[in-house]
């Protein structure tokens, strides 16, 4: 993690918050000692919805074969 110090970070906030952004946090000192972290915010995670989910594989047709045939047959036959 890069350290910058406090009137660095002043003059050079704009490329400190776009690094920061890119995912790459940055220390902020004063005088030497650690005083902020400067990082990217994270984009809430919509939540699942559960019956959603249920319906689409719902509406997924069933495979004629198993998982190990279907894989055996790709290995065996076309020989990717």
């Amino acid at each position: 993690m890069p350290t910058v110090n406090i009137a660095d970070a002043k003059a050079h906030l704009s490329e400190l918050v776009a690094q920061a952004a890119e995912g790459e946090p940055v220390c902020i000192t004063r005088h030497g000692k650690p005083v902020a972290t400067l990082t990217a915010v994270r984009a809430p995670r919509r939540p699942i919805s559960l019956a959603s989910l249920q319906a689409l594989t719902d509406s997924m047709p069933m495979q004629n074969e198993s998982a190990g045939d279907f894989v055996r047959a790709m290995r065996d036959g076309d020989r990717y």
